[in-house]
């Protein structure tokens, strides 16, 4: 996969599929979207056009932190073999963009666009005013097809990036997994710790997340971890761990069940699969040891029926 980042110099000799939207979170809708641009038999290249950062980051109104940070969406387009990437810079030049220009220089002119998918609440341009309707009344002008995808529902809401960031803020990790199609994953390079775990016999894997990382409440989940492009099942805290840092930083660590070896440098995939209990601050490294131990046995059972289930595979499917 190409990524483009600066359109300046960058001229398509083909003709392109585009797909064009957030993708904070790429939920089963923005899955169905996609496959409108990737299954294809007709020669035309695949190619996302995406803003970053969100437009929700540049005018101040995101709360919380984003689903998907910048390496992460590229990892997830790349594994489902997007052709090309086009981070466009959300900055005052595109913000503002008369939204007729847009669509001509950038999606016809840059892209060579024969199809232009995007949902019905597509949004672009001077205030917002670029949406479907417009690609529409473009159509014919430019020598583009506008395929319009329908939203799709979970429980009778519509599945959207603000519904998950919700379901995420609650810790409801199995309703996150519903909505997205795969769990709720965080990416990052694993870094020394204090090795408090390692001296109680309980080694974890540490991660800092991103700093615009949305995280889910504070606490231990069960989990699992892409490596090498195998899955091994996890628990995960995420928190403070008040029990033995004074620091207040934000960190994920992960006890690996059925694994050996030393990460440290390794980039990994954590899945977030459901939630155990909050953090909280023990009396002591003795309750804090003999609580782990229950919530590892506890985690070992509930991968063992995870793994017996005959929706196992769908429930963990999706890594890129």
């Amino acid at each position: 996969m190409e990524i483009i980042t600066d359109l300046s110099q960058f001229h398509l000799a083909g003709r392109t599929a585009v797909a064009i939207g957030k993708f904070d979170g790429i939920h089963k809708g923005h899955r169905i979207l996609l496959q409108e641009i990737l299954n294809r038999n007709d020669g035309l290249l695949s190619c996302v056009v995406t803003f970053d950062p969100l437009p929700e980051v540049y005018f101040g109104t995101l709360s919380g932190g984003v689903l998907s940070t910048r390496e992460e969406k590229r990892r997830a387009f790349d594994h489902m073999g997007v052709d090309f990437l086009v981070e466009l810079p959300f900055q005052r030049e595109i913000a503002g963009m008369e939204p007729g220009r847009f669509v001509r220089e950038i999606l016809c002119e840059k892209l060579h666009a024969a199809v232009i998918a995007a949902g019905p609440d597509l949004s672009f341009g001077d205030r917002g005013r670029g949406n479907f309707a417009l690609l529409r009344r473009m159509e014919e002008a430019c020598g583009f097809r506008a395929t319009e995808i329908g939203k799709e529902e979970y429980r009778g809401q519509v599945i959207s990036s603000t519904l998950i960031r919700e379901l995420v803020r609650e810790g409801k990790m199995e309703d996150v997994t519903a909505c997205l199609g795969m769990p709720y994953q965080i990416l990052g390079t694993v870094l020394h710790g204090n090795a408090i775990g390692r001296t109680i016999g309980i080694p974890t894997v540490n991660q800092i997340p991103e700093a615009d990382k949305l995280l889910p409440p504070h606490g231990v989940y069960y989990s699992t971890v892409l490596l090498d492009g195998k899955e091994y099942p996890g628990m995960t805290n995420i928190g403070v761990k008040p029990t033995v840092s004074q620091t207040g930083a934000v960190t994920v660590e992960t006890y690996l069940y059925d694994f050996r070896g030393d990460l440290y440098g390794r980039v990994i995939t954590t899945s977030l699969l459901t939630f155990r209990r909050p953090e909280r601050k023990f009396s002591g490294i003795e309750e804090l040891k003999k609580t782990m131990q229950e919530d590892l046995e506890a985690g070992r059972a509930y991968h063992d029926r995870l793994m017996s289930s005959p929706h196992a595979s769908l429930r963990q499917k999706g890594n890129p």
